[in-house]
């Protein structure tokens, strides 16, 4: 079974910076990419960010320059870090992760998180 958790969110004033994390734990055997997604109320999700086991990285249009995503594959973690975070940034942030598990290293599955929510007043 395998689980992930996100946790650093909370609420911040606009301009202010949170850094989320994500750790991944369970029967896995590798993890290809990690991603965050973000939900904000009445709209559908969206691809914040997204970084390949290689390190390569590809951002939303919105948050080009501010955000970065980042992991540490010997943790089974990533992170994002937000600066200069605006009002529409606040949502429920999920962290997805594709993954192949020691139970079957031949397959891909994608996992997803329980969300965190980021609040950011102006």
């Amino acid at each position: 079974q395998v689980q992930l958790v996100e946790s650093g969110g909370g609420l911040v004033q606009a301009g202010g910076s949170l850094r989320l994390s994500c750790l991944a734990s369970g029967n896995i055997f590798s993890i290809n990419s990690m991603s965050w997604y973000r939900q904000a109320p009445g709209k559908q999700r969206e691809l914040v960010a997204f970084i390949s086991n290689g390190g390569i990285t590809n951002y939303g249009d919105s948050v080009k320059g501010r955000f970065t995503i980042s992991r540490d594959n010997a943790k089974n973690t990533a992170y994002l870090q937000m600066n200069n975070l605006r009002p529409e940034d606040t949502a429920v942030y999920y962290c997805n992760a594709a993954l192949r598990t020691s139970s079957w290293p031949d397959r891909e599955y994608t996992y997803w998180g329980q969300g965190t929510q980021v609040t950011v007043s102006s």
